[in-house]
Order: structure tokens, then sequence, then C-alpha cells
């Protein structure tokens, strides 16, 4: 150690400051070099990994935010670190406090002292707390003790082994007040390239008839003509997750959701693709998520109906005018998503993959952060899944890719496919089409035609693509986002004719 002249008291203060914005300064100010060093060196060594975790590390910072064992020692970082800065402020001012301080003096460094050690230590608690949320909901989503009849079981080191596309099947559940049972209304198969993250979805529309099932499975002995459960309305794609189980509760064997193992081996032979897991998510508890994030915001191409049933002849209560960027509350947002009245399913469709987008956009770092821990818990309360806790890491890895390499949609309307007399052998051709087709920015430049956009009313169809004229060989790969634009020239139309009566 040098000795140092003793400072004045203000002077003191001032370095004390500084020693907490910058540790280990206060130390090198008292005289004590060779600890004052080794501080600023650990702080510019968390400054480097930090940098290096937010670019070229980035793949082993989304590992260690989905491993609980990482999140763990993220916890035991980050209070320590809280720890050892708080202690490093105390530190500064005790060697540079002069031995002449006043009592008075005293108190109002200790003051400032407790104040300085709060505000370093706050943030890196806050991470350790949001780090300790994240471990839960890792946990809570994720497990190794799931069941079921479909998962692989073979991953090992490699999930993918040698697989070129992992197929996750993602489930929207309408469930809710008044609706018996949980029917699936929203069925898409997002296949991922496993070496580029190039990912193509497949939407099959909810009144899909006469869902087949692999030769192999007990359930081709059980439906060999396709699923039936009595009636056409409670035969659809829809009400398999419900109605299959309900009539063959053990034919799979053991299972923690024996309806997503029927929709995997059903939705997997329709396409033609071995679906790996899914992910079931409660589109009810949606409006919670969303009111968590604060709102989302969509555009509105024409009148949206709340509530109505054209079965019992019921008029909407009202209507979502259309008009660009709407920024809506969950209850709204739920309405929007679900909104038929006059509509066809595949207008519904594509509002609820507008939905998810919106839902996405707004996920930004500062709502996340913000909200972490509300948006957290809701999370948890509407997901369910049976991806195991062993390949989350490697999800992770493979979102980071998919991010990169954008993501292209098929959508199995009625311009593609009769969901009434599906020929099965024409989709699986169009899977493997769109699979084995350009990526996403080329099949989006060979698409010159506007976005598909539903027609302004009620009673309308929607006008896809590939209906133009002249397309001899018309593809229906889209951009994701095509139908989320907003069409000023068809949302004018729709004003223009009125809003549709109400109840």
């Amino acid at each position: 150690m040098v000795q140092q002249p003793e400072p004045g008291f203000g002077k003191v203060l001032g370095l004390t400051t500084l020693g907490a914005i910058l540790p280990g300064t206060a130390l090198l100010a008292a005289g004590y070099r060779k600890a004052g060093w080794t501080v600023l060196a650990g702080l510019v060594a968390l400054i480097g990994l930090g940098a290096w975790l937010a670019t070229g590390g980035q793949h082993i910072a989304v590992r260690l935010s989905v491993s609980p064992t990482g999140l763990l020692l993220v916890i035991a970082a980050a209070v320590g670190i809280a720890v050892v800065w708080s202690l490093v402020v105390i530190a500064g001012y005790r060697v540079l406090a002069p031995d002449a301080t006043t009592r008075v003096q005293h108190l109002a460094g200790s003051l400032l002292v407790i104040l300085l050690a709060l505000g370093v230590s706050a943030p890196a608690f806050e991470a350790a707390h949001l780090a300790s949320v994240q471990r839960n909901l890792v946990l809570g989503l994720f497990g190794d003790d799931v069941e079921s009849a479909t998962v692989p079981t073979d991953a090992g080191a490699n999930p993918w082994g040698d697989k070129e596309r992992v197929n996750v099947l993602l489930l929207g559940g309408d469930g809710g007040d008044g609706r018996t049972g949980v029917r699936t209304d929203t069925v898409i198969v997002a296949s991922i390239d496993t070496r580029s993250g190039a990912t193509t979805t497949f939407s099959l529309p909810r009144n899909l008839e006469e869902l087949p099932f692999p030769e192999d499975s007990p359930l081709y002995e059980a439906y060999p003509d396709g699923f039936w459960a009595g009636s056409e309305s409670e035969s659809l794609l829809n009400a398999v997750y419900r109605n299959g189980p309900a009539e063959y509760p053990d034919i799979l064997g053991p299972t923690d959701n024996a309806g997503a193992d029927f929709l995997k081996l059903g939705v997997g032979e329709a396409l033609g693709l071995t679906i790996d897991y899914y992910v079931l998510v409660n589109l009810e508890g949606f409006s919670q998520l969303i009111d968590a994030l604060g709102g989302i915001t969509v555009n509105v191409n024409y009148y949206v109906p709340i509530g109505g049933e054209p079965s019992l002849g019921y008029l909407p209560d009202d209507y979502i005018a259309p008009g660009p960027n709407q920024h809506m509350d969950g209850e709204r947002a739920l309405h929007y998503a679900r909104g038929r009245f006059g509509l066809s399913d595949y207008q519904r469709m594509d509002r609820q993959r507008c939905m998810i987008n919106a839902i996405v956009s707004a996920a930004d770092p500062i709502t996340l952060l913000s909200r972490y821990q509300q948006i957290a818990a809701t999370t948890q309360d509407i997901v369910t899944t049976d991806i195991p806790q062993s390949v989350v890491g490697d999800f992770a890895d493979l979102a980071l890719k998919v991010k990169d390499a954008g993501i292209q949609s098929v959508v199995f309307d009625d311009s593609v496919i009769r969901p009434a007399y599906p020929d099965f052998d024409k989709i699986r051709t169009v899977v493997q089409d769109a699979l084995a087709g350009p990526p996403a920015a080329e099949a989006t430049t060979q698409a010159p035609s506007p976005a598909p956009v539903p027609a302004p009313g009620p009673g309308t169809t929607t006008v896809e693509p590939e209906e133009t004229t002249g397309a001899a060989s018309p593809s229906p790969v889209t951009a994701a986002a095509d139908a989320c634009a907003y069409d000023p020239v068809a949302a004018q139309e729709a004003l223009d004719e009125g809003e549709p009566p109400t109840g």
C-alpha cells in the first residue's frame, strides 16, 4: 500500500460515489493499488463476458436461460456480484475516511454508503429474481418425466440425430366458458430444418374430415377409414383431441395427453410427416398473456364480429371496425381471433396467426424485463407440451437459427383442398414440394400478387394469390406475415359498405 495524504470529507464522499460506479477506484485513491486494480480487472472481465454473451456467445446465453442448473449458477453469480460490489463500496469509504472525521460526518457517510450499496446491488438481485422466475417456468413447462406415446426416446446427446427436420404440432385449444371440453380450432405444424433453421408452417382447417392414421398404429384399426365419432360435426379435426380419447382412452398406452398423441399421429399421417412434439396453448388464456404484455397491435381489413351464433341466428353484439395498427387488450384481441359470424374458418385462421405474430412483436426486451414475472406465470398457466427438459437447450439453439432463416407458410384452405373430401395424397405432395422449394425470401418474390385479403363483409370468402388468372401451377406457399398486412383498399371498401347488423 502507498500512503496517500488524507482527503477532505467532501472528496471522500465523491470518491466513494465514484467507487460505487467504477468499483476499485476508491481503493486506488486510498493507495490500495493491488486490491483496486484487481477489482477493476474483475469489472472489465464482467463487462467483457456480458458483451460476449450478447454477441458471439449468444447460444451459450440462450442455453443458460433454459437450463435449470445454468439458471442456478446465474442466481448464485448475481447474488455474489451484489454482495461483493456492496462490500467494495463499504471498503472504499472505510479506507478513504480520514481519522478526523466527525460523528456527524460518519453518519452522513454511512447513509451515503447504504444508499450506494442498495443502488449497486438492486440490479443484481433483480437479475437473480428474474432467473429464479425463469427457472420455475422451465421446470413447470418441461419435464423429463413426461409420459407420451409419441415422443422419441432415443435422442441421446444429439436429439435430432440424422433428422433433417424436427416437426412440432402447434395447437390452439379453444376452451372457455360455456364450452364443453377443449376443441383445437388451431392446428399448425412447424417443420424446422435442423441445420439451417428454415421453417415452413402448415395450417390445417378445423373442419377437415376423415383424419387418417398410420397403418402401424392401433388407431388405424380403430379408424380404418379416417376419424369418425358418430356424426359429422363431432368428427372434424377440431374434435379429435376431445372425442378420440373419450372413445378409446387407453388405445395408445400410458400417456399424459392422449388427445395430443391422437393428433400427432393423425396430422403427421395427413401431411406425410413424423410429428416429434406438440405445444398446446389455451386461447382463452391468451387474453391474460396479451394483458401481461400490455396489449398487441394488429391490422384489421374487414369488420370482425364480436359474438354471435350463426347456427342459432344470434347476431353479433358488435364489430371490430377496419383500420391499421389497432391496439387491443386481451379481451378485444380474443374477440379478434375468435370472431367467425358470417366469415370463413380460413379468415379466422389468418387472424389467429396474426395475433401470434403480434404477440411476438409485443414481446420486446424492455417489455419482457419489466413484466416478466406476470408473463412467465401466465405462460405456465396456458401452455402444455411434451417437449422434455433434456432437449429444451437444443430447441433454444434451433430458435436462433429460425430467427435468422425466416418462416414461410402453407394454409390448406378451400383453394388448395376440399376439407369435406380431403385428397391426402395431394396434401402430402404440397408438403413435400414446399419443403423442397426455395427459401421463404425467394418464395415471396415468386408470388407478386397481393397478400390474401379477406373480403370486406360477412358471408364472403378469402381471395388467395393462387387464384390469380394465368397462374398455371400456383403455389400455396407464402411469407408468414402476408395475411397480416394492412390493405387500405379492402378496408375502405368495408367501411363504405357500413357495419353489418348487430343483435
